[in-house]
């Protein structure tokens, strides 16, 4: 939502029937879903949709950000595993499944790893911050490559997620990337 004052009892259920409508919509179609359809079937026209959530990637973030925040805490969570590299190889297989929500999804939170001004950049802060030490403990325990960026590693979990959309089983995929991740 834009504004910080609460909405109107019929604005905040045009925003809970736009959130589900997109819901089922991404489901359907993938994040390229027509946003004019989401506002057709939530029964509003497209300016109440640009309203509440002024891009796709606002109405994203919106569908998504309780699970971005999840996925922080998992990570979170994770530390206090004994094997490093397996805390982060289940937290990677957490977020894949997190990625591959919504066909496109993977590819679009992948674009948002470099771009600052991004809504899903800004709201995978938490998740980076908390990926980045995962990657430095199972660094430190000489488990994982000293070399690999934290970044990285979200990138190639987004990579198997956008792979197994297109061709192939993305847990496979994962696989094959953490037996290249391991340190020699």
């Amino acid at each position: 939502m834009n504004s910080t004052r609460p909405l109107r009892a019929d604005a905040r259920r045009n925003y809970e029937r736009l959130l589900a409508e997109a819901h089922t919509a991404f489901a359907e179609s993938g994040v390229d879903a027509s946003l004019e359809e989401i506002a057709r079937r939530a029964g509003v026209g497209i300016g109440t949709l640009y309203r509440h959530f002024p891009t796709r990637e606002a109405l994203l973030v919106a569908l998504l950000g309780e699970r971005f925040d999840a996925q922080a805490r998992t990570a979170e969570e994770l530390l206090e595993d004994r094997d490093p590299l397996a805390a982060l190889r289940t937290f990677a297989r957490s977020l894949l499944d997190a990625a591959t929500t919504f066909r496109g999804l993977a590819d679009a939170t992948a674009d948002a790893l470099d771009d600052e001004t991004s809504d899903l950049h800004a709201a995978c802060a938490g998740m980076r911050a908390a990926v980045a030490r995962l990657v430095a403990r199972a660094q430190e325990s000489g488990q994982l490559r000293a070399d690999l960026k934290p970044d990285e590693v979200l990138l190639m979990v987004h990579a198997a997620g956008w792979a197994g959309e297109h061709a192939g089983d993305p847990d496979r995929l994962l696989d094959l990337v953490f037996t290249g991740l391991r340190s020699r």
